[in-house]
């Protein structure tokens, strides 16, 4: 029997892909993924041999994953990539995972680059806890009652955001947690790679001065004031002491 390989692949510098991945796309028979165009510059880059592709994206999912998990059946192992970083986090994948797992058969990841991890590594403090949101919804008025809900809950999260909706999303940050320390990382490992640390009027202001916004955002927030974070950091340090 075959098996399901989960492969993550770099989110923009190409130089991020780890050994194992590209051993394990060498080594299948099929590669199934979100874009066949964009993989081919993976495949074309580390010289990975010419092999049977197939497009597997949010659309024709479901569909998919059951040609997939035939594939499996007959012997194939099979790999799954999508377009940027890890399967199944935003990005297609869960579904084929799910699908070859109920159907008895291995899934095996192979970690890789992620936005979500990228950032929060780059953010400084975040607290003990962060909830991943990925992207908000494209409506304005369930996009503002979530960010609300999740300023509440009064812990970190991180979403993810296109250019056309960075500005209006950030807006709906400051106004509903003014003082939240706010990381903004923008095309993250590529040549344009930037982050912008404020207050999340302070982030607002520097992206909303601009013309125009280019690249993928992913976001970071802490709600509260900046006095209260140094606190909590102070109270932390003491905890590790003792």
């Amino acid at each position: 029997m075959g098996k399901l390989f989960v492969v993550g692949t770099p989110i923009g510098n190409l130089d991020d892909i780890t050994l194992r991945a590209i051993e394990t796309l060498k080594a299948v028979d099929v590669i199934a993924c979100e874009d066949t165009r964009h993989t081919m510059n993976i495949l074309t880059r580390y010289a990975v041999p010419k092999k049977r592709m197939i497009a597997c994206h949010s659309k024709n999912e479901a569909e998919s994953a059951a040609g997939i998990v035939k594939l499996i059946a007959e012997g194939n192992d099979v790999a799954y990539v999508s377009d940027a970083g890890t399967p199944g986090v935003s990005d297609p994948g869960a579904r084929v995972a799910e699908a070859v797992r109920e159907a008895g058969f291995d899934v095996v990841p192979i970690p890789g680059a992620s936005a979500l991890v990228t950032l929060i590594s780059a953010a400084g403090y975040v607290g003990k806890t962060v909830t991943f949101e990925g992207f908000l919804s494209p409506k304005a008025g369930k996009r503002a009652s979530r960010i609300a809900e999740l300023v509440a809950r009064d812990e970190a999260f991180v979403i993810y955001e296109s250019p056309f909706r960075i500005v209006k999303t950030l807006s709906e940050i400051a106004k509903a947690a003014p003082g939240a320390r706010v990381c903004v990382g923008r095309e993250m490992t590529k040549i344009h790679e930037e982050y912008i640390v404020g207050s999340a009027r302070e982030v607002l202001e520097k992206l909303a001065s601009r013309s125009s916004q280019k690249g993928e955002f992913a976001v970071l927030v802490r709600p509260g004031a900046f006095e209260a974070l140094d606190a909590a950091e102070d109270e932390d340090d003491n905890d590790s002491e003792a």
